[in-house]
């Protein structure tokens, strides 16, 4: 979703938000030390694929996806990374890797860490590798309704 379009829907639901730009950066650990955000409150999307559909994975930049903790708490056979060619048509207008954590907008599942709901704001990319939104986490939990589980390790 191009950041117009983000920005579009969070003014639509009267959400607070901070647009921070920054140098083109493509890690997560890049884009929070580049936007000088500490890395746990950057919120990165991992794309990946839960009994082969799409869903989104979203936590602190400082950690990492355990996938056996992901398959244990979804109740799922198979869980695994997504490929860049298998999810790249689901954000049209946005770059690859850059997707916002809005999976709601795209009729897709989103699972947050648990250790990310401990943040009062939270950033994340918005659909650029130069542009960010800070927001309350209270805000992002209120649109997208995300599962949070416990699936990550730093």
């Amino acid at each position: 979703m191009p950041v117009k379009k983000l920005k579009e829907f969070l003014d639509r639901n009267k959400v607070r938000y901070v647009t921070i730009s920054h140098p083109e950066a493509f890690t997560a650990q890049q884009v929070a030390a580049s936007a000088h955000i500490p890395g746990q409150e950057l919120a990165k999307t991992v794309m990946v694929k839960v009994d082969g559909k799409m869903a989104m994975a979203v936590l602190p930049a400082s950690y990492q996806v355990d996938f056996r903790q992901l398959k244990q708490a979804t109740g799922s056979s198979k869980v695994e990374l997504a490929d860049e060619a298998a999810f790249k048509g689901f954000f049209p207008g946005c770059e690859v890797g850059a997707m916002p954590p809005f999976g709601n907008l795209y009729d897709m599942e989103v699972f947050v860490a648990e250790s990310l709901t401990e943040d009062e704001e939270i950033a994340f990319n918005a659909g650029s590798h130069t542009e960010l939104i800070k927001m309350s986490y209270q805000d992002f939990d209120r649109l997208v309704h995300p599962k949070v589980l416990k699936f990550s390790a730093n």
